[in-house]
């Protein structure tokens, strides 16, 4: 039996759609939103109505029955930390999605749970996510930071990461829990993973703290500096926050956060970019050295995923200083929407039991 799953997967002024036959995707789409037909909404939850509508719509114009479907899978969301895999939707899960306590806001991606949801009582089908930011699957000792007051914590890509694994465990011919990877996702922020036997189980905080500096994020920096930098009464706490994860790596020292441009002006001379370039590719190479001592230099796979593999450059550099470790292999862009349905793919046929959330 072959089986027909849609995601949904909201950004702030978007919602990307798909829906997939088995591995066959029928269609994917991107629904732009205006942001003033956005803030006629109360908050982001109470957009969910209207976007479930567009989708729906979107579906019947790309000739897909809405009746055919077998399961709708929206994007997780900042749940509390749960294990890696498919999970069902449930009040529960709906209730921490609305509570901005949790992590301090409620991003768009939260709405994805609402609106696979809304459709799936409507048609009578399963609802699921599948592996939201929020993946935590560390070993107790990757938690310690260095003070009691803080702990260490996993927020990462883990959609692509735990996805392109399954794609690099396939490839050499191992179950997915049988292989160790390093796993690289390079976008506007970068995660760097280790993955020991499917587990993601150490991994650097992808948005705000930890790591290497990247297209837009600071990644780590001198703990002394920063307190003076906090200190000094130029930024408030929400200035210096949003400078720390939207306006500082390439963009902070270059003025930009394309790869491209940056490529460009490299080729055209600029010693400065190129040193930049090259330092956010040595810290990301360190940061996969490090995952290598977490295995125990036990390592089948390094993969690079993300829109930053398509430079060329940033390949060529990581390579250099790590490939001795492992095999690396190559992913560019991001298979998202596809992580999606097949989590639920997963679940219908059989392959993998659907969790469920662990919070009541």
């Amino acid at each position: 039996m072959s089986f027909r799953v849609l995601a949904i997967n909201p950004g702030s002024t978007s919602t990307k759609i798909a829906v997939f036959e088995d591995h066959t995707p029928l269609f994917e789409k991107t629904l732009r939103h205006d942001p003033a037909e956005l803030d006629k909404y109360g908050g982001i939850i109470d957009q969910y109505d209207f976007r479930k509508q567009l989708v729906m719509e979107a579906m019947r114009e790309n000739n897909v029955d809405p009746a055919t479907l077998h399961a709708a899978v929206g994007r997780g969301g900042l749940v509390r930390p749960v294990s890696g895999g498919t999970m069902k939707i449930s009040p529960s899960m709906l209730r921490d999605l609305k509570d901005p306590s949790l992590w301090g806001r409620i991003h768009a991606s939260n709405l994805g749970a609402f609106i696979a949801n809304a459709i799936s009582e409507d048609l009578n089908i399963p609802a699921f996510i599948v592996d939201p930011v929020v993946v935590d699957e560390f070993d107790e000792i990757a938690r310690i930071s260095g003070i009691p007051e803080i702990e260490r914590k996993s927020l990462m890509h883990a959609l692509n990461i735990r996805y392109i694994s399954r794609l690099v465990a396939n490839d050499m011919g191992k179950k997915h829990d049988e292989a160790n990877q390093i796993g690289v996702h390079m976008g506007g922020g970068i995660s760097v993973a280790a993955i020991k036997a499917g587990r993601v189980v150490d991994v650097n905080n992808a948005l705000l703290g930890m790591g290497s500096f990247s297209p837009q994020r600071a990644g780590a920096l001198p703990i002394g500096d920063l307190l003076d930098l906090a200190y000094s009464g130029k930024y408030s706490k929400k200035e210096l926050t949003t400078y720390l994860t939207k306006t500082a790596g390439l963009m902070a020292y270059l003025g930009t956060d394309s790869g491209i441009e940056v490529n460009k002006r490299i080729q055209e001379g600029d010693k400065k970019a190129e040193l930049i370039l090259k330092a956010m590719c040595y810290q990301v190479a360190k940061e996969i050295g490090a995952c290598a001592t977490v295995l125990n230099g036990k390592v089948d796979a390094i993969f690079l995923s993300g829109g930053l593999v398509y430079n060329a450059l940033i390949v060529d550099e990581i390579k250099a200083r790590t490939g001795f470790i492992a095999p690396i292999h190559l992913y560019p862009g991001e298979k998202e929407m596809e992580a999606l349905c097949q989590g639920g793919i997963r679940v219908l046929s059989g392959l993998e039991e659907a969790m469920e959330y662990p919070y009541q």
